[in-house]
């Protein structure tokens, strides 16, 4: 792959982000306009459930809001992604793993476990360049090998360069999680444009299928993949009307694609997050929201994204889910809807 090609889809990401900051301006002057400051999430006294190895952050959040699409390094409050007390076993010694939306939140903590199983990870992000460096530096400490592919998961041509340099750099393909999202709320239907329509849909679900379809070819008996689904597309939500659409339609697609390639021994599943403390959401949610986020689960706080990971490992690995196909797994906090 050429120097020039990859500076095209390095200049490609970085005109989405602008038009990505473009929809969440708009979106952020209506809010403005609308003076609403409703209270949402628990009452004051609950405490947050604390159920892992160790203590994580609980509510309240930081009353941040970011510039899409969002700086892991400029959070007040850093997403937590090592998993000190998770130990590796060699689930998934050797593999090739391409991870979407890997530069940050969800994605970094997948990637950083994958490494510590014996993986060596691409990481295909927009264009959040030192979250990217800061994975790959994360991955390289578990021993692993990283490499960065900067560009827009919009563009077909874009996934296909993104796995044929995976294949080529780091010898094949074993493991595709497909996790980049583009989110931004609207308080009415008719407040989303087809601009901000069409950003969501062809992030989040045409992303998804562009890149499963250019990962496919390499992928042989025991690999698999992962998509990140949301509780928002099992319930709904109702100021995330797109991306609620978009969620539903991640959960379909993969129990399709899951019956589509069994016979190839290839598996397809889904992890459905509930709210997930990563740069996505202060970069859409009014900072008076963002305090109060994940304050109404069972938990009483939001996740953080080591305690997502796990799962991620578990889906990817044969020796842990071999007869698991078009499964859905809720990490939602609870029971929800």
């Amino acid at each position: 792959m050429s120097d020039e090609q990859s500076q095209k889809y390095r200049e490609a990401a970085e005109a989405t982000a602008r038009e990505q900051q473009e929809i969440q301006q708009r979106i952020d002057r209506l809010d403005k306009a609308a003076k609403k400051k409703e209270k949402k999430g628990g009452e004051e006294g609950d405490d947050a459930v604390q159920a892992g190895a160790r203590e994580e952050p609980e509510t309240p959040m930081p009353d941040q809001h970011l510039e899409k699409p969002g700086i892991e390094a400029e959070m007040k409050l850093k997403p937590r992604f090592m998993a000190p007390d998770y130990k590796g076993s060699e689930k998934l010694q050797d593999r090739v793993a391409i991870v979407t939306g890997g530069d940050s939140g969800i994605g970094r903590a997948v990637a950083v476990l994958f490494a510590r199983e014996g993986a060596d990870v691409a990481i295909v992000y927009l264009n959040e360049h030192e979250d990217a460096e800061e994975t790959k530096r994360a991955v390289e400490g578990e021993g692993r090998r990283c490499i960065l592919i900067p560009g827009d998961v919009r563009d077909s041509a874009f996934c296909d360069h993104a796995v044929e340099r995976t294949v080529a750099e780091l010898g094949g393909l074993n493991v595709l999680v497909n996790n980049a999202a583009f989110q931004e709320h609207v308080q009415k239907l008719e407040d989303l444009t087809d601009e901000h329509l069409d950003m969501t849909l062809r992030t989040n679900i045409y992303g998804y299928i562009h890149m499963a379809r250019a990962a496919l070819p390499h992928l042989s008996e025991g690999d698999s993949i992962v998509c990140t689904g949301s509780e928002t597309g099992l319930f709904g939500n109702a100021t995330l009307l797109d991306y609620s659409a978009t969620k539903g339609a991640i959960h379909a697609f993969a129990m399709s694609l899951a019956q589509n390639v069994a016979s190839r021994g290839i598996r397809v599943n889904v992890v459905a997050p509930g709210p997930v403390w990563t740069p996505l959401n202060p970069a859409d949610a009014p900072p008076e929201k963002v305090k109060e986020f994940g304050a109404d689960t069972d938990m009483k706080r939001p996740a953080q994204p080591e305690e997502l990971a796990p799962a991620y490992v578990f889906l990817a690995s044969p020796v842990c889910s071999s007869y698991v196909n078009g499964a859905i797994i809720p990490v939602m906090g609870g029971p929800t809807g």
